[in-house]
């Protein structure tokens, strides 16, 4: 509950409550409050126990946690009847990104017998992706707008 709290600022507080209710109430504020959050989590795991039951038995391992999207897409990724985990450590994503910037960078990626490349540099199948524009002639002009200026 209190994870982002650093000492020093725990200290601040403990002070800071000393100050406002003093020493002699201090003790009663801590048990009220304590009291309060008591019966607090009372009524909610009640509210939840109602909520399970008018669902149904359809819904008896139905948990309030898995309507957080993060849990909820970790646990169905996690599901082992999709078979996701085979998909996930067959893709190999340093060996991708290599492939990627070897392709960018207009590099062969390796002898691999399904490179398909060709006498004349031109690769069946990939696209040429390090060609650069043509630089223009003397006598060409850039190209003006009249709305830039």
């Amino acid at each position: 509950m209190f994870n982002d709290i650093g000492p020093l600022e725990l200290v601040t507080l403990i002070v800071l409550a000393v100050l406002v209710f003093g020493p002699e109430k201090l003790p009663k504020v801590i048990q009220d409050v304590t009291r309060t959050i008591r019966k607090i989590r009372e009524f909610s795991e009640s509210a939840k126990q109602d909520i399970r039951q008018e669902l149904g038995p359809e819904f008896k391992d139905f948990e309030f946690e898995d309507l957080n999207p993060k849990t909820f897409i970790r646990k169905q990724l996690d599901n082992e009847d999709l078979g996701l985990k085979e998909i996930r450590n067959g893709f190999d994503l340093k060996k991708e990104m290599a492939e990627v910037a070897d392709a960018v960078h207009g590099r062969d990626s390796g002898s691999s017998p399904a490179s398909g490349g060709t006498a004349d540099g031109a690769s069946g199948g990939r696209v040429d992706m390090t060609k650069k524009p043509e630089p223009p002639a003397r006598d060409d002009r850039p190209p003006f707008d009249t709305d830039a200026t």
